[in-house]
């Protein structure tokens, strides 16, 4: 059962999200428009963190100036931060390494900017010294193998590895060697109560498991998955979990992870369209968005309308990959 909100006025927070060159930044914006519209009490600060140019970019992970200054005039703060350890061959690590540049001491909330907020953000009973994130997840790591380690044996030896007690983070209502059984979360969003400690564990935990991982993974794949590997074991190491009144919410009726546009017309329901095309509306936030060309495309151009008619949304294929291979097929995938 999730754990009850505390009945004290909510906490102010401040959101956190990544802008850099090309798509995130557009997402950012979109994400900081959506949140002006649909959760307008909001007082907590929108810090939008963007990487700086540096040996671990080859080329500069900056905003274009239309972007940053479209994000200001929504009152959007725009974070610098340096990439010490990640960059652009595991751009993912951004999520990590940003966390430091937040202001220390302050609950914070981070969303990956391909997010929309659907409803009232100030309604989200967020328990900050519980800290959670993302359940609309699949079994996506580990890959288990024949004749190979099973679920408990590898996360085991992560909780074993940072002196963690692994018996209490399993979902004993999920039977053994069952993905759900143990803690595994989606990065989409996470929250703590304060980013300088939530981020230092957070990247010790991913460069000791990039670096030096326990036996038990040595066939498996880091990229794209460190950042998920990671981030239940520091969520385990501060008391928190997944037990948290906030999903529902988050990842339901106030925000949307919806990842790519044809995915987000495929899939989502009429109210997350209806709010990317109420959001996408003025005239100054779509002259700048349509320098991307998925936006452009699917929201302005109308090829949104026509991957919804590919779908009956009474009757969803089950996979993912089915539903992206329609969308292929029928030449409407962009991203």
């Amino acid at each position: 059962m999730a754990r009850k909100p505390k009945t004290s006025a909510p906490p102010t927070f401040n959101i956190a999200l990544v802008g850099q060159s090309g798509r995130l930044g557009y997402e950012a914006l979109l994400f900081v428009a959506s949140l002006r519209a649909k959760s307008p009490n909001f007082a907590g600060r929108v810090l939008v963190a963007e990487p700086q140019p540096g040996p671990l970019w080859p080329k500069d992970p900056r905003m274009t100036g239309d972007v940053r200054e479209a994000l200001q005039a929504l009152g959007a703060e725009i974070v610098s931060f340096q990439n010490r350890h990640f960059g652009a061959l595991y751009p993912y690590g951004n999520k990590i390494e940003m966390l430091t540049a937040l202001p220390k001491g302050e609950p914070f909330v981070f969303f990956d900017s391909d997010t929309l907020v659907t409803g009232d953000l100030t309604t989200v009973p967020f328990d900050f010294v519980y800290p959670s994130a993302s359940l609309r997840r699949e079994g996506t790591w580990p890959q288990i193998e024949l004749y190979g380690p099973g679920y408990a044996e590898i996360w085991k030896s992560l909780y074993d590895r940072f002196g963690l007690d692994f018996e209490s983070s399993l979902d004993t209502t999920e039977p053994d060697e069952y993905w759900k059984r143990y803690l595994y979360f989606n990065a989409g969003f996470f929250f703590a109560a304060c980013p300088h400690a939530f981020g230092s564990r957070f990247l010790d935990y991913a460069l000791a498991i990039r670096d030096t991982p326990p036996a038990p993974l040595v066939c498996q794949p880091l990229d794209p998955w460190l950042d998920q590997v990671a981030l239940p074991l520091v969520i385990h190491s501060f008391g928190g979990g997944r037990d948290s009144a906030v999903h529902g919410l988050l990842d339901g009726s106030v925000t949307c992870h919806y990842r790519i546009f044809p995915l987000l017309y495929a899939r989502e329901s009429q109210n997350v369209i209806d709010t990317l095309e109420e959001v996408t509306a003025p005239n100054k936030i779509k002259k700048v968005l349509k320098g991307y060309d998925p936006i452009k495309r699917m929201v302005f151009q109308g090829r949104g309308a026509k991957v919804r008619a590919l779908f009956d949304q009474n009757d969803m294929p089950r996979r993912e990959q089915a539903i992206r291979n329609r969308i292929k097929s029928n030449g409407f995938w962009m991203r």
